[in-house]
């Protein structure tokens, strides 16, 4: 992948999937395609929340996180007064739920959020909490047949709480065959010198911590 496609500046390398109003790499629409094929078989109506998600709405999510215009959510999933923070520490509470942009998995096409469309009513989507995702949670189902069958499509789960400095997301999947490739190419110069030259809210902060930043959220995921 060009360091265009790794950051989320272009979007050659994905295709756009009407049926979900979003868009996944071009090597990722059959697999997932099978894979919810599979788990419609089981009752499953597995959709995706998010997909592809390019640099400047990564960068948009991040600006209102930090300036406290979108709301972030603390360690224990609690809401989080950010501007109560310093730069440093204000950076890293982001971190710990979203990606830098231009470090986004989602800027590969690769990943997808991903939810049971039909175990909610229609026209509702998913909050992306934990709680969703465990016993007794609407889509409790859905996470279980996934922690069984997704390897079987080449797909896991990079953000178990174990490795990463990212919290637990038992809704984020990734396709490995591509992302691990991309993962590895994504390195910290590449995105140092992209973040340089956006206005990115915190941006002293976050490039003085740029190469541990890439190191905990980045590089470190949790294994196939």
């Amino acid at each position: 992948m060009t360091p265009e496609e790794l950051t989320g500046r272009t979007r050659r390398h994905v295709i756009d999937l009407p049926e979900f109003g979003g868009a996944l790499h071009r090597e990722v629409v059959a697999p997932f395609a099978a894979m919810r094929q599979a788990a419609r078989a089981a009752g499953i109506d597995l959709v995706p929340a998010s997909a592809f998600r390019d640099f400047e709405r990564q960068l948009a999510i991040w600006n209102d996180k930090y300036t406290g215009r979108r709301p972030t959510a603390g360690s224990d999933g609690g809401p989080l007064d950010l501007t109560r923070l310093t730069p440093a520490d204000r950076v890293d509470a982001i971190l710990r739920w979203s990606a830098l942009p231009g470090a986004s998995r989602h800027h590969w096409g690769t990943d997808l959020d991903l939810y049971d469309r039909g175990a909610v009513a229609t026209g509702v989507g998913p909050r992306l909490e934990p709680a969703e995702y465990a016993a007794g949670g609407p889509f409790a189902r859905a996470s279980e047949w996934l922690e069984r069958h997704a390897a079987h499509f080449g797909f896991f789960r990079p953000y178990r709480g174990r490795r990463s400095g990212v919290l637990a997301e038992p809704w984020h999947y990734s396709f490995a065959p591509i992302a691990h490739h991309a993962s590895r190419a994504l390195d910290v110069g590449t995105l140092r010198e992209v973040l340089a030259a956006a206005p990115l809210a915190g941006k002293d902060a976050v490039l003085a911590a740029i190469d541990a930043i890439h190191a905990r959220y980045v590089a470190r995921i949790d294994p196939f």
